[in-house]
């Protein structure tokens, strides 16, 4: 239909939900309304009362038909596209947020990990404090007048040079102090180093933490393994539940990996809120088809019916329990980020960017070891600045794909790393990924209407 191309209609966990794409408006609709909106715009409403006459009465069709005309009107359906003919992203190449490599070296060796097993594809070492500390300095500079930064402790695994972090957290300390900056610091762990120390360490200095756990036993165990090759649940789980219980009210959350080993990971979600996590996030492992573990296009409709199936079973706890949180169930309709924020996304080789142990910049730690992607260093900043450019033009305008499609300025073009390890070009997002987070966007949104009756 004429109009259908502006709005995003389906009905999920007992609603009618309606989406104008552009204004980012969001309706919960009756049925009545929902039926009326496959014609509306196309058809007359004499035509629209005529297809409709047998399931409703001609007056309620008629003011159904007008309900819409107003919303139409006041610009909250069907509304326009404001024309961009170029987005002015970033025009002054701040950066204001770093992602530091401080091991490239784990203590486990993941099935499905993107860095190599910790070394990303090359020698495994340990970011020295001098680096570290070249690469808050470049931050801070390279802030402007930017007072947030934010600063992820990555690896590997970051543990394994703990006191480095400590020293760089000193040090951003010292920073903040002299440029009136404020670093939010973050820190990602698979938790087989957690002792008391590192706990109250990080309790204290560090605004999240980012505990990697996959899930039930069996599943975990089965994808991540010690250097002995036994699984590593036994080891973490205690560690990270004493974690969490210290943090008190402090962000964290935990992450799991779901490949097709586990397409049924809601329970495994269901599994870390019976554990006492509340926080959680588990994302669809991303990795080469040919991967006896990868999710191909033949699993796509078994992981679809999982989101919708784990979104009736979240609501039932988040009804309960309000501070159960699913990072993909999680969306905000009301203060969203401007038009241009929502077609860049992450902001990766521009607004942000990864460290390696040796200081060279990447667009974010998913390129890090491809020397294409290498963008300069903390010591002479950035060098390769056409890298830069194409990456602040990778924005929903720009890519085909997204073009049209009803949830760009939800995802903003989704992650330019999986598009490239899939695709080979970060301007070709990856089609699987796609098709999930569409599914996780309706499932949010469905939520939210719930729980806001």
């Amino acid at each position: 239909m004429r109009n259908m191309e502006r709005i995003h209609k389906y009905t999920l966990n007992g609603k009618n939900i309606v989406l104008d794409i552009n204004s980012g408006a969001v309706h919960v609709v009756e049925d009545i309304v929902y039926d009326i909106l496959d014609y509306y715009g196309t058809y007359a409403v004499e035509k629209i009362v005529e297809f409709l006459k047998d399931k409703y009465a001609e007056f309620d069709i008629r003011e159904a038909y007008k309900e819409i005309s107003v919303l139409e009107e006041q610009g909250l359906l069907f509304s326009e596209e404001v024309p961009i003919q170029y987005i002015k992203y970033n025009e002054d190449n701040i950066v204001k947020a770093l992602c530091l490599h401080v091991a490239h070296d784990c203590n486990l060796r993941c099935n499905y990990c993107f860095a190599s097993q910790g070394d990303f594809k090359g020698n495994r070492s340990l970011m020295s404090l001098g680096v570290g500390k070249k690469a808050l300095d470049f931050l801070v500079k390279n802030s402007g007048n930017r007072r947030n930064l934010e600063v992820d402790f990555f690896g590997g695994e970051p543990l394994m040079n703990f006191d480095v972090v400590k020293e760089l957290v000193i040090y951003g300390k010292d920073l903040e102090k002299v440029h009136n900056k404020h670093f939010r610091f973050t820190i990602t762990t698979n938790g087989v180093l957690l002792d008391e120390d590192k706990m109250e360490f990080i309790n204290k200095y560090m605004d999240n933490v980012v505990l990697s756990l996959d899930g039930r036993k069996e599943i975990n165990d089965n994808m991540r393994k010690t250097v002995s090759g036994k699984g590593s649940y036994d080891i973490i789980l205690p560690k990270f539940q004493k974690m969490v219980a210290k943090r008190g009210d402090k962000d964290y959350y935990i992450r799991g990996t779901f490949t097709s080993y586990n397409l049924d990971f809601s329970k495994d979600a269901i599994d870390f809120y019976q554990k006492g996590f509340k926080k959680i996030s588990i994302e669809p492992v991303v990795t080469s088809p040919d991967e006896d573990y990868a999710i191909r296009e033949e699993h796509l409709d078994t992981v679809l019916k999982e989101y919708e199936q784990f979104s009736r079973e979240y609501l039932k706890i988040k009804k309960q329990d309000d501070e159960f949180l699913f990072f993909h169930f999680m969306i905000d309709l009301n203060q969203g980020p401007c038009i241009i924020k929502r077609a860049v996304g992450c902001g990766a080789g521009s607004e942000y960017m990864a460290v390696t142990p040796e200081g060279d910049l990447y667009p974010c730690h998913q390129f890090v070891g491809n020397e294409k992607f290498k963008i300069g260093d903390v010591y002479e900043g950035i060098l390769n600045t056409k890298i830069r450019e194409e990456f602040k033009e990778a924005n929903v305008y720009n890519k085909e794909k997204c073009r049209n499609c009803w949830a760009r300025f939800y995802c903003s073009g989704g992650c330019h790393a999986n598009a490239y390890n899939y695709h080979g070009d970060f301007m070709k997002p990856y089609d699987i990924g796609c098709e999930m987070e569409k599914k996780r966007i309706e499932c949010a949104i469905s939520i939210l209407a719930n729980l806001q009756e």
